[in-house]
């Protein structure tokens, strides 16, 4: 989260306002300036209810694996609506964590159901 914050704010920082409103951003800028503020691109706002956790280890990982494909899926958004070479660079590399990471869930998953 705290790449993708970099790289929104590495874009936007030096936007004139006539670019802030052209671009839609203005209700945000009048909110939270130029800076970061955790929301989905609907602007609802992060907070814990995004993260499930329960004592079962199962149904943790199965949410663990869930939030990595979801992520994965936002990053294929972005690059699909990016035209820039380092922002692509970027997310891609962000991409790739979450599938790296998806497959350590899953094995750690194989592990607990052998047992």
């Amino acid at each position: 989260m705290e790449m993708v914050a970099a790289i929104i704010y590495q874009l936007t920082r030096n936007l004139t306002p006539e670019e802030v409103k052209a671009g839609g951003f203005d209700k945000y800028y009048v909110d939270h300036g130029a800076g970061i503020y955790p929301c989905s691109a609907a602007g609802v706002p992060f907070n814990a209810m995004a993260i499930a956790s329960k004592e079962d280890p199962l149904a943790s990982i199965t949410e663990d694996l869930a939030a990595e494909q979801k992520a994965r899926a936002m990053y294929d958004n972005i690059l699909r609506l990016s035209d820039d070479p380092d922002v692509n660079d970027a997310i891609k590399f962000l991409r790739q964590r979450e599938v790296v990471h998806f497959q350590r869930f899953g094995e750690a998953m194989n592990i607990l159901l052998e047992k």
